[in-house]
């Protein structure tokens, strides 16, 4: 019998996500000359982490005070809220002295290393993620100033930019939700975020299609973790953290699906290529359910997520759909995908694009322009969770499986439009007429370029306190 789930020692991101409208992640070095005064300055941080029990009760105020908001037909003022975790690449367990194998190749080699794996460009990378990175801060507010307050008293903590400084700052990135209509969609336009996995034993009330999976499947030493047994103990509770440093060219992705638009009876449908790319219409609704317009009927979380995919055809959504690729769902069996489920939580980056990348139909060059997906998510094992699904669902031409119970597919399914990487650089059944659903569709272009990225794990608040930061001295006490 496994452990009691506690979400008031799991940091907060994990399991519950932190509240935000806006982020900050914070990429540091631990001092080297300076340790002890690092953790002695993480003792006194410490407290102000931010646990899964907390997110969840923040999550559930915000609503209250929505639905009240609703009710009274007024506008939901503004709650200020922050929430604050921190994370350690296997480079900073390093300089902490902390020794004892945490039982993730992944984590121990580190992101960089990599690059050939998951298909990225060195040349792409920011300089910052090429450097030794030991450890990320993440602040989360509703608002720019509550935000930029947290992580200014964070600084003072570990005296960034003082003699005793427990830290050095590499790399600083800021993320935001969009504008408006656009609130909780990625900036290709679509609804991001959505079939999350439940986590047995912490969501009580799933959506209808929901699947449950163990909560070892996100935290280390727990039923699901496939290397339960041999964790050291300060490692229980924790999660391994993903993080990527994504760029999107959206006026060429825009440029592109104008360029291939698909016509249904003589009519062109503009959202359909788009959808189809993605598994989704921009409003979240599956193609799966309604494959050739976008039905507010399937946009309701009640139902978006209960459907499953033929696994011998891709007339409703194509077999390389960026969503199908990475949630086979009814295309290999639930017990494959569940070890691979992670928990996503990423923020958008960067400004809307200009009017003259609009008429430009090209992303600027100008840095301030850049925009894109500050990535994260959560798992137990990377070489079962962001790593596998990456390189061997998202880069595999050939998975889906061509052959499922005899029945051999016509082509290959072909990569992830969006996210995949490798030859051919192409996807079938971007037409969801029955007589085309095979058909190759070529893209030459890469509109996602990752920037860089780093593998962290979030301890528990307990090992935090007694593996992590300094213990408080008898005269301290």
């Amino acid at each position: 019998m496994g452990l009691t789930l506690d979400p008031k020692i799991i940091q907060g991101d994990i399991l519950s996500g932190l509240a935000k409208k806006k982020e900050t992640f914070y990429f540091f070095q631990i001092n080297s000359n300076n340790v002890p005064g690092f953790q002695k300055q993480l003792a006194t941080f410490v407290p102000l982490v931010t646990t899964s029990a907390k997110a969840d009760d923040c999550r559930k105020d915000i609503r209250k005070a929505k639905e009240e908001a609703a009710r009274k037909g007024e506008k939901c003022p503004l709650i200020e809220i922050s929430g604050v975790n921190i994370s350690f690449s296997q480079k900073g367990l390093n300089v902490l002295g902390i020794k004892e194998d945490i039982g993730d190749e992944d984590f121990k080699n580190g992101m960089l290393s990599e690059i050939d794996v998951l298909g990225d460009v060195l040349q792409d990378w920011d300089p910052a993620f090429q450097k030794d990175i030991h450890g990320v801060i993440l602040v989360a507010a509703n608002c720019k100033s509550v935000l930029d307050q947290t992580l200014d008293h964070i600084k003072k903590i570990f005296q960034v930019g003082d003699a005793q400084a427990g830290i050095i700052e590499i790399k600083t990135l800021e993320g935001s939700t969009r504008p408006d209509e656009e609130d909780g969609h990625e900036h290709f336009g679509f609804n991001d975020g959505l079939s999350q996995p439940s986590i047995k034993d912490f969501d009580t009330d799933p959506q209808p299609g929901q699947k449950t999976i163990d909560s070892g499947v996100i935290l280390l030493g727990r039923d699901g973790d496939a290397k339960k047994d041999t964790r050291p103990s300060w490692a229980c509770e924790g999660s391994f953290l993903a993080f990527r440093y994504l760029r999107q060219l959206v006026p060429e992705f825009n440029k592109f699906l104008e360029d291939n638009i698909l016509v249904i009876d003589g009519t062109p449908v503009p959202e359909l290529l788009g959808a189809r790319m993605v598994g989704r219409w921009k409003s979240g609704a599956s193609v799966q359910q309604t494959p050739t317009q976008d039905d507010p009927e399937f946009v309701d979380p009640s139902v978006n997520q209960a459907f499953t995919h033929d696994k011998n055809s891709q007339v409703m959504c194509p077999f390389a759909a960026h969503t199908r690729k990475t949630n086979p769902r009814g295309d290999i069996p639930d017990s494959a995908i569940a070890p691979s489920r992670i928990l996503r939580r990423g923020i958008p980056f960067g400004p809307e694009v200009t009017d003259e990348e609009k008429a430009a139909k090209k992303s600027s060059d100008d840095e301030k322009l850049e925009r894109g997906l500050l990535f994260a998510c959560y798992q137990s094992n990377l070489d079962k969770g962001f790593r596998f699904v990456q390189q061997s669902w998202a880069n595999n031409a050939n998975f889906p499986p061509q052959k499922q119970n005899g029945i051999p597919k016509v082509d290959q399914p072909g990569i992830d439009p969006l996210i995949g990487v490798g030859t051919p650089r192409q996807m079938a059944g971007s037409n969801p007429d029955i007589n085309a659903a095979s058909t190759n569709l070529p893209f030459d272009a890469k509109w996602v370029i990752s920037r860089g990225g780093e593998y962290f794990f979030s301890p528990s608040i307990p090992a935090l306190k007694d593996t992590f930061a300094a213990k408080a001295t008898p005269a301290e006490l």
